[in-house]
């Protein structure tokens, strides 16, 4: 109980971080330097000020300083990073990696994967812009977490997996001049097709285009968009990917029973 309490303590510590991440890299500003302020009055922030969900709740949403409302993008951060971290972590304390080896070089990556996603996912639904450096770093810890299986023939299969549906997106990006999909959609497909591979890759980019398309409806039939809108796919690819990583060869089990193949 104190090692989850513990646990999901640091990944709220993680997702404060990753705010800072979501907000400061579209702007091209250090994620490192400078000191965090409020929004709107531009006022330091303190340490009472910075404690992960908690200072939101005691402070009502609302700036110290200035009472401005705060965006509920970051304690809904802080919540999702400390509860995914959670859930990794007890998923791999229950399987067969209990091995201090086992644990860092499969829980490790897998948490920096988590961030990757819910800084894709914050970014391109806020800014439509998915970071290079946050693809570079997703890219790097998929690789070490699929090398550490020592399956080398899962490892040449991934890549080619991801090789061949980022040429897949990489077309539908010349053809539709990137406004049907963006170029930072090219380079995350390889990154997911590197860490599912077949047949859970099928999985994930059928139900990233399945919401996508209904979100899209929804949001047309609303008013909310038009129809030469362009709607931010990397969301979609994050959440389509975690269900595919895990509950994708039940799902493939599924289809194929459907078509009959």
């Amino acid at each position: 109980m104190v090692i989850s309490a513990i646990v999901f303590f640091i990944g709220t510590l993680i997702g404060s971080f990753l705010n800072v991440v979501i907000d400061r890299i579209p702007a091209n500003r250090s994620i490192i330097r400078g000191r965090s302020h409020c929004d709107f009055c531009k006022h330091v922030l303190g340490p009472r000020d910075l404690v992960p969900i908690i200072s939101f709740l005691l402070l009502r949403g609302r700036c110290r300083f200035c009472h401005k409302k705060i965006s509920v993008q970051y304690p809904l951060v802080e919540l999702f990073t400390g509860s995914l971290f959670l859930g990794v972590f007890a998923t791999y304390v229950t399987s067969q990696y209990l091995s201090v080896k086992g644990l860092f070089i499969q829980l490790l990556p897998s948490w920096v994967l988590i961030s990757c996603f819910i800084v894709i996912f914050v970014t391109d639904l806020k800014y439509t812009l998915i970071p290079d450096e946050v693809i570079i770093l997703s890219g790097i810890a998929a690789f070490i977490l699929i090398g550490g299986s020592g399956d080398g023939r899962a490892i040449w299969e991934n890549l080619v997996s991801g090789g061949i549906f980022s040429l897949i997106f990489f077309f539908l990006f010349f053809i539709t001049r990137g406004k049907g999909m963006g170029f930072g959609d090219v380079k995350l497909s390889f990154v997911l097709g590197l860490i599912l591979g077949l047949p859970r890759i099928i999985i994930a980019f059928y139900l990233s285009f399945l919401t996508g398309a209904i979100v899209s409806l929804i949001l047309l039939l609303q008013g909310k968009k038009k129809l030469k809108s362009t709607i931010p796919f990397g969301p979609f690819l994050v959440v389509g990917t975690v269900i595919a990583y895990v509950w994708g060869d039940t799902l493939w089990v599924l289809f194929k029973r459907i078509v009959g193949i």
